[in-house]
């Protein structure tokens, strides 16, 4: 691994910090001033992977309802909208976002900001009509994220950070942050939590190490493993495919060093928010930024200047 090297690629980026993990070890620590390291920030879309694990925590519990749960018995309404298919979404859809609303997040619909100028954003998601049969097609939405978080605080009688807090951040050590609520007070399922870049690489090395965290099993391994396996193609420009509010990938190296290509999965936030978990090789990567999209690197951070020098 050329630390120098890559040192002197992120230095070019002027990225807000990078933190490398391998072996258990953090081999890499960049911030671009002292006072990124200490302060929490928006991890924006990342939020949707923690909300994920929480779900697979509750599902642990027997506190949240199995993934093949139809969203009906949440929401009993749906079982007399005039549109059928609605009645098919479960919560094994809303996590890999194909429950089949016609939602565009950004562009089109801007289903996103009106759901947020809404006064009830739950109610908002459950209205918007239907273009897809529940499980045919992988379209981000972050309603589908906000109606897993009111499911949650439905199901474990608490809020979604309350539950965090004891399951998750706890164990974790996680006790610096902040996570924005909607009107009725659910914590934003699909963005709004901030934290501190060390506390996402936690976060990183939990999944890393099946769930496990010092002799704890917080997150059931057989839970683990189905929540980040491919199960949806996504539509270009995105690549990979899509699991339970969790992106997948694979890194095909060069013929002549095919032995590197591998695997891997990751949460992604706006502006340039990342937490990268390669199991191959047992590393977890974190980048987080703060510039507008203007003064962003246009290049795949993680693919062009990271993955060479951790080769």
């Amino acid at each position: 691994m050329n630390l120098s090297a890559l040192s002197n690629a992120i230095d070019t980026l002027n990225l807000k910090s990078c933190l490398i993990s391998r072996n258990g070890q953090l081999v890499f620590e960049h911030y671009r001033n002292r006072q990124s390291a200490g302060q929490i920030a928006k991890i924006n879309s990342c939020t949707k992977s923690f909300l994920s694990a929480l779900i697979c925590i509750g599902i642990d519990h027997g506190l949240v309802a199995a993934p093949e749960t139809s969203l009906s018995e949440f929401y009993p309404q749906l079982t007399s909208d005039q549109d059928p298919r609605k009645q098919e979404i479960t919560l094994a859809h809303l996590l890999t976002m194909s429950a089949g609303f016609n939602w565009s997040e950004f562009g089109g619909h801007n289903s996103f900001p009106r759901m947020t100028r809404s006064p009830d954003w739950v109610q908002f998601v459950l209205e918007q009509p239907m273009s897809d049969r529940p499980g045919d097609r992988m379209e981000y939405n972050s309603g589908a994220s906000q109606l897993l978080s009111a499911i949650l605080m439905q199901s474990t009688g608490m809020s979604t950070a309350k539950f965090a807090e004891i399951h998750l951040f706890g164990p974790l050590g996680i006790e610096d942050y902040k996570w924005e609520q909607d009107p009725q007070g659910v914590h934003t399922g699909g963005f709004g939590l901030w934290l501190r870049p060390a506390d996402m690489l936690k976060f990183g090395l939990l999944y890393l190490q099946q769930g496990n965290w010092e002799n704890k099993q917080l997150i059931s391994q057989e839970l683990l493993k189905r929540s980040v396996q491919p199960m949806l193609d996504v539509e270009a420009p995105n690549r990979g495919c899509y699991a339970w509010h969790w992106w997948t990938d694979t890194y095909l190296a060069p013929d002549e060093l095919s032995a590197a290509s591998f695997d891997f999965y990751y949460a992604r936030g706006y502006g340039g928010q990342f937490i990268y978990i390669l199991p191959s090789l047992d590393t977890v990567v974190v980048i987080t930024d703060d510039k507008r999209k203007k003064d962003r690197s246009p290049s795949d951070v993680f693919r062009e200047f990271i993955i060479p020098y951790i080769l």
